[in-house]
């Protein structure tokens, strides 16, 4: 097979190297394109544009495959802790018992947050989306830890503090939403324990963990640690590749997933198994009104992929989390019953198989979240919880390899050139 691919343009022929990865995906390599031609690409919303190499995750659509650093998402999903899964993405492997116990220990002694940012966290509104104050937050920590910017080889320390306080500060908002007062983290607990508790202990009763909900939980936060070169992430390394702090970076990629079309999907999803409640709760309808989408201008969250044109790997793990969840926690929710319907119509009408519309992993981890007890608006903090490790990883290697500052180019379809005509003339 040739290494070059030739490209013809203007009675000229051009070649470019063609770079194969390890699983055999093959890029042409076009970072002198404009140089030689004078022409860039278009490639709108990127889905044909490899932006970078990295060796963290590797996604395959059409298989229905998804590996961390060579470990199949199946495997880690079923056998691992999270922290074992942040220290993979992060370090590039699996930790050692020693290695472990030293990366656990530091992040349980970096819980407790800096009083004064409760004092940044109290200006805002009661009413103040958890997201828009963890973004704020996150941000803030910069000033907390100037040395981020200034410091070369020191990121280990920051990495620490980011993973260690992010469920301190995602547990604020939703403490104060219920005039409660918040807690504080207990390092005697493991990280997921440790959350939970944060999140529903009460100071005038003692609080114990269903381990039921915690397992369910340390699924959740791997499934979702990394997903390749998505929006969040691509934001993440985009700032990152501006020698921008570790904080600043991070608090890019909690902005960026808060968008329904990206880590906000699990709220959309259950908006609209309400609404479908509130309407009735006849599920066939809204099924047919998905397969008239175009008549009906309704669809249905939760469902297809935008990269998976097959079954979502998580998908299938997700859902055997929530049907034991469901089904051991005894939850009796009407909208979960929607929400159940709607995945057998998926799963058997032709329409959907057909177009592989299979429920996603955002149908199912909304599913959960609610069956665990936690809020609507708070479902995409969950989601940058646990995939705050696969964005550090992509900071960390888009830093060790010195990638170049993210620049795109674009066709510009503006005006052209015009003469200024003085106001009183206009």
């Amino acid at each position: 097979m040739a290494n070059t691919a030739e490209l013809s343009v203007d009675g000229k022929s051009y070649e470019f190297p063609i770079f194969e990865g390890t699983e055999h995906e093959k890029a042409f390599d076009i970072s002198n394109l404009r140089d030689q031609t004078g022409y860039v690409t278009l490639d709108r919303g990127y889905k044909n544009t490899g932006a970078t190499k990295s060796a963290i995750t590797f996604l395959d659509g059409e298989q229905g495959i998804l590996q961390y650093r060579g470990y199949s998402i199946e495997e880690l999903a079923a056998k691992a802790s999270f922290l074992e899964v942040a220290y993979l993405l992060i370090y590039g492997e699996l930790p050692t018992q020693e290695q472990y116990a030293t990366f656990e220990t530091a992040i349980r002694r970096h819980t407790l947050v800096n009083e004064d940012m409760r004092k940044i966290f109290d200006g805002f509104p009661v009413s103040a989306h958890p997201m828009s104050v963890l973004s704020s937050l996150v941000s803030a920590m910069s000033a907390f830890y100037p040395d981020a910017q200034d410091e070369k080889g020191s990121e280990d320390r920051h990495i620490i503090r980011l993973i260690a306080k992010l469920p301190t500060i995602a547990t604020w908002s939703y403490k104060r939403s219920l005039g409660h007062p918040t807690n504080y983290p207990k390092n005697n607990l493991d990280y997921i324990s440790n959350f939970l508790n944060m999140m529903f202990a009460l100071p005038v009763e003692e609080y114990k963990v269903d381990p039921v909900v915690a397992e369910a939980l340390n699924v959740l936060l791997i499934l979702h640690a990394d997903h390749e070169q998505n929006c969040s992430t691509s934001t993440v390394r985009l700032v990152g590749s501006s020698q921008a702090n570790l904080y600043s970076s991070i608090s890019a990629g909690i902005s960026a997933l808060w968008g329904p079309l990206h880590g906000g999907a699990n709220q959309e999803v259950i908006e609209m198994l309400e609404a479908i409640k509130a309407d009735g709760g006849d599920v066939s309808k809204y099924v047919d009104m998905a397969k008239n989408a175009k008549t009906t201008g309704f669809r249905l969250f939760g469902f297809g992929h935008r990269v998976y044109k097959n079954f979502d790997p998580r998908a299938k793990i997700i859902k055997k989390a929530a049907d034991d969840v469901l089904s051991k926690l005894g939850v009796n929710d009407p909208v979960l019953e929607i929400a159940k319907g709607l995945e057998e119509a998926a799963l058997n009408d032709d329409y959907f198989v057909q177009r592989k519309l299979y429920p996603n992993v955002d149908f199912y981890s909304g599913i959960i979240y609610r069956a665990l007890g936690i809020p609507t608006n708070m479902f995409t903090v969950m989601f940058a919880i646990g995939r705050l490790p696969g964005w550090i990883a992509q900071w960390k290697e888009m830093r060790e390899t010195k990638e170049p500052i993210g620049r795109p180019r674009q066709i510009y379809t503006g005006a052209t050139l015009r003469e200024f005509v003085p106001i009183e003339k206009r």
